[in-house]
């Protein structure tokens, strides 16, 4: 293959924090850069790239997912949601002042992975007992915190403090 050969490229529409969007996008792209580079919605995080840690976390037809692990093109149709749709959400304002409120934000760095993969429970499981929040939050790392303090932040908008 020629070094000079254009990257194969395919346009795509799709739903993003409640607008339409229509992108051309290299095949072999995913959906973390096109969101972050492309779009320049910055706060779906680049962590590891590999699936590890939840920083990439979006919404994508109502489930959490990483962003790193799928090609831009699978978004196409679909509905997107990335921390920065969660602005106009009731359950989002709520966790926010929970995660203020119960110390859960030290660095930072995780926290918009943590309040989609929160957002994503919530929203099947509004009064998620700590156990459920518990795997609800699986896969999204955190080096900061412990965990204890986030599980209590989202206990508290679930309002099962148990």
């Amino acid at each position: 293959m020629s070094a000079n050969k254009k990257m194969l490229t395919r346009e795509i529409n799709f739903t993003l924090n409640g607008s339409p969007v229509q992108v051309s996008v290299p095949v072999a792209e995913n959906a973390l850069i096109m969101l972050r580079e492309e779009l320049n919605l910055t706060g779906t995080k680049y962590g590891c790239g590999e699936g590890e840690c939840g920083a990439c976390s979006i919404l994508m037809d109502g489930e959490s997912v990483n962003a790193c692990l799928m090609f831009a093109v699978d978004c196409d149709g679909r509905e997107i949601v990335t921390v920065e749709g969660l602005a106009q959400d009731e359950v989002n304002d709520q966790l926010r002042d929970a995660f203020v409120e119960k110390g859960a934000v030290q660095c930072g760095f995780c926290s918009p992975g943590m309040m989609i993969a929160a957002k994503a429970l919530l929203d099947k499981k509004p009064n998620a007992n700590r156990d459920e929040i518990k795997r609800g939050l699986e896969g999204n790392i955190c080096r900061c915190t412990g965990y204890v303090k986030i599980i209590d932040a989202v206990a508290a908008v679930s309002g099962t403090n148990q």
